[in-house]
């Protein structure tokens, strides 16, 4: 038996050479059904790209909105990180944090609008992440306003230097966040701390709406691991991609 149609669709690895970082980093690029380089599409850069793909099912759950909820159809960059220095890479604190930023924005963001026929505007560009990944997310908009307004966060780790980044912002008005985060994440140790997700995504968002961000912000059961961000990644999509 055939697979479904929404399973068919394509995928792209390619490898780019980053300046900044002084090394090859790969890429993972879903391109959607029916795609034509003559037509022009809303693109999802993601952290992690690895995990949004393989425990996130990302290019399924796409193909799903797309085929069977008539979504306008959108590419999927995953930009894929070495677990070993993501602490150092996504972390403010990170000695390769800032590299890392620059990276993204001034090296993969035109390698994808060179190759592949995306929008560029901060609002048909849409930033994901997961924990460390979703607090990364919320750093490159801050840094690069004029490339990202519109970021998904799921059960992002907001440690205390990025609240300290983010007090010093006067004017969010132009940033929209959309942020989800598990109950059951109250005390999960990560490789800096234990941490209580709950409390300081509750913080994080205080803060954004503060300074003027839209924030779309959810608590649901859950505990800090991808069997949750799956379930909840279809919510977090359709918020922008029914805007």
């Amino acid at each position: 038996m055939s697979d479904p149609v929404f399973l068919k669709r394509t995928i792209m690895k390619q490898t780019l050479w980053s300046e900044h970082l002084q090394e090859n980093r790969k890429l993972r690029i879903y391109l959607p059904p029916g795609y034509n380089e003559i037509l022009s599409y809303p693109v999802i850069y993601c952290q992690d790209g690895e995990e949004f793909f393989n425990f996130g099912r990302i290019a399924t759950l796409a193909g799903r909105l797309i085929l069977e909820e008539d979504i306008e159809p959108f590419i999927i960059v995953g930009v894929e990180v070495d677990v070993a220095v993501r602490t150092q890479e996504y972390a403010p604190f990170g000695n390769r944090f800032r590299q890392y930023l620059s990276c993204f924005a001034e090296e993969i963001i035109p390698y994808i609008e060179h190759n592949y026929p995306v929008r560029r505007t901060p609002n048909e560009r849409i930033i994901a992440g997961d924990s460390l990944g979703g607090s990364v997310s919320l750093h490159l908009a801050l840094a690069y306003p004029a490339l990202f307004h519109r970021v998904i966060s799921l059960s992002g780790a907001f440690y205390p230097e990025t609240q300290e980044i983010l007090a010093a912002e006067t004017d969010l008005s132009w940033l929209n966040i959309n942020m989800v985060v598990g109950l059951q994440e109250t005390d999960f140790k990560t490789d800096t701390g234990v941490y209580d997700f709950v409390e300081m995504n509750r913080e994080t968002k205080a803060l954004l709406e503060e300074r003027g961000a839209t924030v779309c912000y959810r608590e649901k059961d859950g505990k800090h691991l991808w069997g949750f961000w799956q379930m909840e990644l279809p919510e977090s999509l359709l918020y922008f991609l029914n805007q």
